[in-house]
């Protein structure tokens, strides 16, 4: 097997819930050293995040977690006594990178600010990921997905006009911003192997998302260019078609069949008298509201009379841009992603094997390559403070009295 691309690189974990382990994630599946550092007893509140295996909320059995912390070993510690602080330095002289999700001013409360980090390696990259960064009035306010995604703009567009605007579910600014928190220590990492100086790399999750391609963007530019505040539009007064969701006989599929895509509409139905019926010849100018009802008459009888899978392989056929919205369980079983490897099966102590997503990006000569599960809380404990700080058993018993692991 090829050499991982982060094989020589050793990563400080010490970030929680889904933003900053994700970040770490990335790079430990790609090589990367990492090591997870949780709170004595409690661990990373990710372990009480669902969903659960068999719905038992243990705190070994997190899907979420169990999917945010492959290849990493874990460790347990304690950074409120001296002593904890103390055994966080000796680790921080010999990793490149240190990433850090608490609130702004916890780690110098802690002493353990970059300055201080700094003058015990030189060379470390110390990635803070935040809700508003480390600076700014927003510094300190407290946040969510939620509340991330209404003050970024794009909220204030998504929903019906007459009713209060609605967020897509599920968390994809916190998981956003763990990629840009990736992209931006591979960027600091970089310049220390190259230049030979460390930096601290200040995530903002708020800016993050700003700089999506989520309709943020293109929100912005209009307004920027134009002085136009984009409004709420109900998508149930679109007039241009086919195009949107649709459904078929067993789900529902999507499409885009308007202007010059037209023509091929007619093609993926087997009715080319429909592309010359003058009441929508030349559909995507004319846009008549009567016309629409008249052609749905037409076409979603069409689509009852097939799968999805039917419809999306006579308009890939026939050349019309569409797709189908396929469930969880069509996910796992989809032939593309058997073909390509991408669901990995992970052995698990508590849990077995389970199949978690694979890698986000193929190549051949840095392979994404699964070493070992999440960690059990406090896993790697004597690995880690024997074999790598000199630690005896009996100092780790103890620490562990003392309550610092």
């Amino acid at each position: 097997m090829a050499e991982q691309a982060l094989s020589d690189v050793k990563v400080l974990d010490l970030t929680w819930y889904i933003s900053g382990p994700y970040c770490t994630k990335l790079l430990a599946d790609y090589g990367a050293d990492v090591i997870k550092v949780e709170r004595p007893g409690e661990g990373d509140p990710a372990r009480k995040m669902g969903p659960f295996l068999k719905d038992d909320p243990h705190p070994e059995k997190s899907g979420l977690f169990l999917h945010l912390n492959t290849n990493k070993r874990g460790i347990t510690l304690n950074l409120k006594g001296e002593w904890g602080k103390t055994i966080l330095k000796e680790l921080v002289k010999d990793v490149d990178i240190l990433v850090e999700s608490f609130r702004p001013g916890v780690m110098a409360s802690l002493g353990l600010d970059y300055e201080t980090q700094e003058r015990i390696n030189p060379k470390l990259v110390m990635t803070s990921i935040s809700n508003f960064g480390q600076t700014g009035p927003y510094r300190e306010f407290k946040a969510s997905d939620l509340i991330i995604y209404g003050m970024g703009g794009s909220m204030n567009t998504s929903g019906l006009p007459e009713r209060e605007p609605t967020k897509k579910a599920g968390t994809a600014v916190l998981f956003s911003a763990g990629n840009v928190g990736a992209l931006a220590t591979m960027m600091a990492l970089y310049a220390a192997k190259t230049q030979g100086i460390g930096q601290h790399v200040d995530v903002s999750l708020f800016e993050a998302q700003m700089c999506s391609i989520d309709r943020r963007m293109s929100d912005l530019i209009g307004y920027a260019y134009n002085n136009e505040i984009t409004p709420r539009e109900d998508p149930r007064a679109l007039i241009a078609y086919p195009f949107g969701i649709q459904p078929a006989s067993d789900g529902y599929w999507e499409l885009s069949g308007i202007g010059a895509a037209w023509p091929a509409v007619g093609k993926m139905m087997g009715m080319p008298e429909v592309i010359d019926d003058p009441r929508w010849k030349n559909i995507f100018a004319q846009m008549k509201p009567g016309h629409r009802e008249e052609f749905f008459a037409i076409f979603i009888p069409w689509c009852f009379e097939h799968t999805k899978k039917e419809c999306i392989e006579l308009g890939q056929e026939a050349g019309v841009l569409c797709g189908p919205l396929l469930n969880m369980e069509e996910l796992l079983d989809a032939p593309h992603f058997r073909e390509r490897g991408f669901w990995a099966e992970i052995d698990h102590p508590m849990t077995g094997k389970l199949t978690y997503p694979g890698a986000p990006i193929k190549a051949e000569e840095m392979p994404w390559v699964i070493r070992r599960p999440a960690p059990l809380l406090g896993q790697h404990n004597e690995e880690i403070y024997c074999d790598r700080l000199g630690y005896s058993r009996q100092d780790l018993i103890k620490l562990k009295e003392a309550g610092v692991i």
